[in-house]
């Protein structure tokens, strides 16, 4: 029997990205504007577990 490999997720950087960043906007005075950036740096960290999560597979 093969042993199947668990994949890494990089998920929580697509919740926490846009919750930071619009706690972060809110201090600001522009939260929807830092959310949107949350969510930019989360899905970037998200593709790059996936894709190193890939290359080890």
């Amino acid at each position: 029997m093969t042993k199947s490999r668990t994949p890494a997720s990089g998920g929580i950087f697509l919740f926490l990205g846009p919750v930071l960043g619009a706690i972060y906007g809110a201090y600001r005075g522009e939260p929807i504007l830092w959310m949107l950036v949350g969510f930019g740096i989360g899905a970037f960290f998200s593709l790059a577990v996936w894709a190193i999560d890939r290359r080890k597979g």
